[in-house]
């Protein structure tokens, strides 16, 4: 077992013993880090989210390695073998098909269970698609809230919509390309069609694109084109003077249409405190 204090003096890498998550490119592969191309081939395995995609890079790079798959399919049944590797003195490389393992993939997992047999994690940083856009994006970046991808249940779904247009902060989303529309739409529904937008397609890739101004703008964009390619959204926060005034106002309103419906007061209160994560002590005084 390593000392936890996590070596504040690094010796030639990559070490035994010790698990590497390595950031690789998220489109353009010259932005692969000259210390992640000396990971990929040093380490004893390379474990990928696909490794038809990691060959890419591998090639690119003259690099030959042994590789094994690791994704959301089979991550639970290759842990073990990978803990017992690194138990053994093997050193391993996890990789995604783009980015930062850890984001949106199962690097999150194994991180966790890896540290808890006490083995060492080091993070070899990289590209990562949500901090490329805020930051190409222009709007502010010294706080923000990362979305990844929205659940798809409906309730679930409809509550981070709502807070995504009552927060202040600068949010983050990641969406596949057949969804996006539909992603838009309820963006319209839930900010309105002034709120300030970046659609980000095919970041550092060729055909880079960087959609916006606002949310109706994007629509209109998009509304006879095949989306392709990889996006990641970034949406502006709402002023707190804004905000205060429409959290309260939307609210009213679907209280006043619950309680139309036939719905009692409390019963109301108690289905949108449920829906938005609110205090139903909140929503029941605004009648």
């Amino acid at each position: 077992m390593k000392n936890n204090s996590l070596l504040s003096h690094r010796s030639e890498e990559p070490e035994k013993g010790i698990l590497y998550i390595v950031g690789t490119a998220i489109g353009n592969l010259n932005d692969i880090s000259p210390r992640a191309i000396n990971i990929l081939k040093n380490v004893s395995l390379v474990a990928c989210e696909d490794t038809r995609q990691t060959k890419k890079i591998m090639n690119k790079f003259n690099i030959t390695n042994n590789l094994i798959s690791f994704n959301k399919h089979n991550s639970l049944n290759k842990i073990p073998r990978i803990i017992n590797a690194l138990q053994e003195g093997g050193s391993i490389a996890i990789v995604s098909d783009a980015g930062m393992p850890g984001i949106c993939d199962p690097g999150e997992n194994i991180v966790n269970q890896v540290k808890s047999e006490g083995i060492d994690v080091i993070c070899i940083p990289g590209a990562c698609a949500a901090t490329t856009a805020l930051v190409a994006s222009g709007m502010p970046s010294s706080k923000f809230v990362f979305e990844g991808f929205l659940p798809k249940k409906k309730i679930d779904r409809e509550k981070i919509l709502f807070e995504i247009s009552t927060n202040e902060k600068t949010t983050i989303v990641y969406e596949s390309p057949h969804r996006l529309k539909k992603l838009l739409k309820e963006l319209l529904d839930f900010c309105g069609g002034d709120r300030e937008i970046l659609v980000a397609r095919e970041l550092t890739k060729k055909f880079e694109e960087h959609i916006g101004n606002d949310i109706k703008n994007a629509i209109k964009f998009f509304k006879d084109k095949e989306v392709i390619g990889e996006i990641t959204l970034v949406i502006k926060g709402i002023c707190k003077q804004k905000n205060q005034e429409i959290n309260k106002l939307d609210l009213k309103k679907d209280l006043n249409e619950l309680n139309n419906a036939g719905l009692s007061l409390s019963a109301a209160s108690k289905y949108l405190a449920k829906k938005y994560g609110i205090k139903k002590s909140i929503i029941y005084n605004l009648k």
